[in-house]
């Protein structure tokens, strides 16, 4: 049978989870090749795929399309280079098409698996706590909440300014650790103050994308938890953590949950062995599943920032918010027996 034949522009993370997904939702496609077209240490080749620069303009077959798999602020760069050397089909993977790619891909993924990949339903404006900085880069166009979001602002105990009514420096928190913990600071917050009997989190950035009646729904459909929708990330959850970060954080955390879990520390390490996580610290649940997830989960961080410390690099130094993303995704993964979780896409405002 002959086999579709495309390229995929890029050969870091993203453009290999967007190879995961194509191959995965059409298994006749072959990938001829990763194209870059800058000086950075690629790999020579991903899964057996070679990795080609396209300074090497004779070795391709322009009559093939190319998957632009980088960030969007490229696309445009990329594609018109790619123009003038001649190829005729370019496919920059937008939001949209990651958000169907990803969706189609854990229908197929879930089902092999004789699980189903339940959602929470069609697009809408979505609320709870949203994250917000002094900090903050302003957005470019402009986002109205809807009724239900209550903003809080983290690291307010940093600075004088005050941009919302919630502060995460009230009632029991951790705000002067915001640069290090990010929207983490407002999860303590959350956990520790907040009455509501639904709560969650989004970020000033992100939001969920939720039917309006998502309330009424996980009353009626008995849904505990809503997360974002999975991520899938190569080698494997653990690896790649390991390749983006410093490898150090991450072994201590699975030490400490060898220690203080050790019960949970088989299941912890086959499920960083796999591929899929949800993404962004982000979440809506019942207020004592939270409860929780947070009385299981913080100790760890904790205990990996009074190792670690604090580092140099802005970028580095969140690693305890890098960390929950993972520890929050196996959280519910090893307890999908006892709570019912659904995801939901979620937007990202520029």
């Amino acid at each position: 049978m002959e086999h579709n034949r495309i390229y995929i522009f890029g050969a870091h993370s993203r453009a290999q989870t967007l190879g995961e997904y194509l191959t995965k939702l059409d298994t006749n496609l072959e990938i001829v090749a990763y194209l870059v077209n800058n000086d950075e240490l690629n790999k020579s080749e991903i899964n057996g795929v070679p990795v080609m620069h396209i300074d090497e303009a004779s070795a391709l077959d322009t009559s093939l399309p190319v998957y632009i798999g980088t960030r969007g602020v490229y696309h445009d760069a990329i594609k018109t280079r790619l123009e003038a050397l001649g190829i005729k089909k370019i496919i920059p993977v937008t939001p949209d098409l990651d958000m169907q790619l990803r969706n189609d891909y854990l229908k197929k993924h879930y089902a092999e698996s004789g699980r189903g990949f339940d959602k929470i339903g069609s697009y809408a404006s979505a609320c709870v706590y949203v994250a917000k900085s002094v900090f903050d880069s302003p957005l470019k166009c402009s986002y109205s909440l809807a009724c239900y979001n209550a903003e809080i602002q983290v690291g307010a105990s940093l600075t004088d300014r005050r941009i919302a009514k919630i502060t995460d420096d009230t009632g029991f928190n951790i705000s002067s650790k915001n640069r290090q913990f990010c929207e983490l600071t407002a999860l303590y917050w959350i956990w520790k103050n907040a009455k509501e009997d639904i709560v969650g989190l989004e970020h000033y950035r992100r939001h969920f994308i939720l039917p309006e009646d998502w309330r009424n729904q996980m009353i009626s459909e008995k849904i505990d938890v809503i997360l974002p929708t999975p991520l899938y990330v190569a080698p494997s959850l653990a690896q790649n953590y390991k390749d983006r970060h410093i490898e150090g954080d991450w072994n201590f955390m699975m030490n400490m949950i060898k220690l203080l879990y050790p019960e949970k520390y088989d299941s912890a390490k086959a499920f960083f062995d796999t591929n899929l996580y949800s993404p962004c610290n982000m979440f809506i649940a019942k207020k004592e599943i939270l409860n929780d997830l947070c009385t299981w989960m913080f100790p760890i961080i904790f205990a990996c920032t009074e190792c670690s410390g604090e580092r140099e690099d802005a970028y580095q130094n969140r690693y305890p918010g890098f960390l929950s993303e993972r520890l929050i995704s196996f959280f519910f993964e090893d307890n999908r027996d006892k709570y019912r979780v659904v995801y939901a896409d979620k937007n990202f405002l520029e």
